[in-house]
């Protein structure tokens, strides 16, 4: 292995107290360990090294700390090759877990949202929805295999109709209503829903969004539908649907049906910023196992809890957050624009309903930094214990603010996986002290590696990351790939027997690390490479400038080729100073390689609805591609701002 100088390492900015291993369900399974005769690890290292060196007794003690209902389970893993088989022959539920908590006081879904009033369900009100849609769904004919969607907003009745889903060892997919047509058919016709629940609209901060007339043509685009489920949610629902309280009218029992291991639970797509969305298919026991872990141990979440990551339903972390339930806490949903009526919405919410637990993302802190918020002083967030960061790198400054404006005691939990395994490769533990710009820890059962270009183990310096330990929650498959071809190219045949993910990393030897953007993405000028979060970490760092986004245009010839930087923020009046201070600062604090050769000012950037930069579909865009060719506009925020990259181009190739 290669080993670098170590980089400067990030100041410790939070530390586990000395009552950790007591206070912490990550300690007490330490603890639970060592009674149980598995070995006594006492610190977050040692727990994880025998993670990753005995999978099989990892994941066994996972199941029985947790008491996972499996039937038939002798061997975990009994075999470490890629795509790796799990639990051959068990049997067993994801919802009858999330469901197991009967009696229990205190609330298990709260709703809140921007287009009607605060809704709480119970678990003995959840237990009782489930059924009830259960049988509904019975009723129109839904059965083992079958695929019901959702075009649904982070809404309560969103959880009751998965979980009666998946009690059928039916299917789940779903789309948020902010998605048009298009995105919506792009998906949804890769797995052919027979059911479609959707709502009639939305309104988004003080913006009404009738969505009737997309439903229509969703409908219309999908042959396989043969029932649209209208949950009314702006008005009285949509004309032709059959009601969501006719769906729930009947009582029934409420059953699981106990599948295999790989039986799929939903399915969830990538982005599609670089083709069609790829249909990623989930299974009960992968998803099952990880969050059991994930949740239970890393964001240290129990009975009690209020869990609150705010997502829509096409965003892997709306399907992490439901699994919230399976640790007997409550799921706390929230509807609406963060913006609206200001960017206090989401700080209110997590004051209001004592949350302990609260997920966003990396742009929305940094966005909160940029408006001088100070959550801390402003809201009353004394239930808070975590803080989850994820959909790009955080920064180091990032950091800082929190530490400094939202909790001096809050865990920050900036991690880095991914809808390819619905959770998290590197992330926080409540064993491991918190770095400014650093993720603490490589996952529990994750062993995870950087390669440089000629496929060798480096540390201390950029490479590609790896995991050459299977995940249980690793795909069951693609929808459409029945013998696995586009699996495997997708994420094991790059470098044989372990995972490529298309990440850059930067691992230091005590199992930190730093995410520094996309593989297929990094800059490499004269030899020298750059993530680009390394790049925006700087740029937005400049007074003026709210976002930015930067693409290298290689040269063929092996020159140093083109950097283009867009950046948002600053008036007419004040580009000129930007555009130096930005090459400025990039010169003197990243590489003189690095100074962009154009910094081009916009209104807007484009990203995803789950925050992230379309660095590759813009570097498509500059090379020739028409915008409609590398994305749907239909799943962007700021659409138009493509277009106005696209007259970039057009008027620059003209001047040239």
């Amino acid at each position: 292995m290669t080993t670098a100088p170590a980089p400067p390492r990030g100041e410790v900015l939070w530390s586990p107290g000395p009552d950790a291993l007591e206070r912490t369900r990550m300690g007490r399974f330490c603890a639970w360990l060592a009674e149980s005769g598995r070995g006594a690890p006492s610190t977050y290292d040692e727990l994880w090294a025998w993670s990753v060196a005995d999978l099989d007794g990892f994941w066994r003690a996972v199941a029985e700390f947790f008491d996972l209902r499996i039937d038939g389970a002798t061997s975990f893993l009994a075999d470490r090759t890629m795509p790796a088989t799990w639990l051959p022959g068990a049997r067993l539920s994801y919802p009858e877990h999330a469901l197991r908590h009967p009696g229990v006081e205190g609330p298990a879904v709260i709703g809140l949202s921007q287009t009607r009033a605060r809704v709480e369900l119970g678990f003995d009100d959840l237990r009782e929805q489930v059924a009830r849609c259960r049988t509904g769904l019975l009723g129109l004919g839904v059965r083992p295999g079958d695929t019901v969607a959702g075009y649904l907003p982070h809404i309560p009745e969103a959880i009751v109709a998965f979980l009666a889903t998946a009690s059928l060892g039916a299917v789940w997919v779903s789309c948020p209503p902010e998605f048009g047509p298009r995105a919506v058919v792009d998906r949804l016709s890769q797995v052919e829903p027979v059911v479609l629940l959707a709502v009639d609209g939305l309104r988004y901060g003080d913006k009404a969004m009738d969505r009737r007339e997309e439903v229509a043509a969703i409908r219309g685009a999908l042959p396989s539908v043969r029932e649209v489920v209208s949950i009314p949610y702006l008005g009285d629902g949509l004309p032709d649907g059959l009601p969501w309280a006719v769906l729930l009218r009947d009582e029934g029992p409420l059953e699981f049906a106990r599948v295999p291991f790989d039986h799929p639970l939903y399915v969830l797509f990538s982005s599609g910023t670089t083709g069609l969305p790829k249909a990623i298919v989930h299974g009960h026991g992968g998803i099952l196992l990880e969050h059991a872990k994930a949740l239970g141990l890393h964001n240290d979440v129990g009975p009690g809890d209020r869990f609150l990551w705010f997502s829509t339903t096409g965003w892997m972390m709306w399907n992490y957050a439901v699994s919230a339930l399976l640790h007997g806490a409550a799921v706390v949903c929230l509807d609406g624009n963060l913006g609206w009526p200001d960017l206090g919405t989401l700080w209110r919410a997590a004051a209001d309903e004592r949350v302990t637990y609260l997920g966003t993302s990396a742009s929305f802190l940094m966005t909160c930094r940029a408006a001088g918020l100070r959550p801390g002083s402003e809201y009353d967030l004394s239930a808070l214990r975590g803080l989850g960061s994820t959909g790009s790198p955080l920064p180091a400054e990032g950091y800082s603010y929190v530490y400094e404006h939202v909790s001096p005691g809050v865990l920050l939990g900036s991690a880095s996986g991914g809808t390819d395994i619905c959770s998290a490769f590197v992330g926080a533990s409540p064993l491991s002290p918190v770095r400014a710009g650093e993720i603490p820890v490589r996952m529990l059962g994750v062993d995870v590696a950087a390669l440089d270009n000629s496929g060798a183990p480096v540390l201390g310096m950029p490479g590609e990351l790896v995991v050459t330990t299977p995940m249980p929650s690793m795909p069951v498959g693609l929808a459409g790939d029945p013998d696995g071809r586009r699996l495997r190219a997708a994420y094991y045949d790059q470098n044989p027997g372990v995972w490529t993910h298309g990440d850059w990393i930067c691992l230091f030897e005590d199992g930190a690390s730093v995410i520094s953007g996309r593989s297929d993405s990094t800059l490499n000028r004269g030899g020298v490479r750059l993530g680009t979060s390394d790049f925006y970490s700087v740029a937005e760092d400049v007074p003026g400038v709210t976002d930015s986004l930067v693409v290298h245009l290689e040269d063929p010839a092996g020159g140093a080729g083109r950097l283009i930087l867009f950046v948002v923020g600053p008036g007419p009046e004040d580009e000129e100073r930007v555009r130096g201070e930005i090459r400025r600062r990039l010169r003197s604090e990243l590489s003189p390689r690095h100074v962009p050769d154009d910094v081009v000012v916009l209104t807007a950037l484009p990203r995803t609805l789950s925050g992230k930069k379309l660095e590759t579909p813009v570097k498509r865009i500059l090379q020739g591609a028409a915008v409609d060719s590398v994305v749907s506009r239909d799943s962007l925020v700021s659409p138009d701002a493509l277009d106005a990259i696209a007259r970039w181009h057009t008027l620059e190739g003209e001047d040239s």
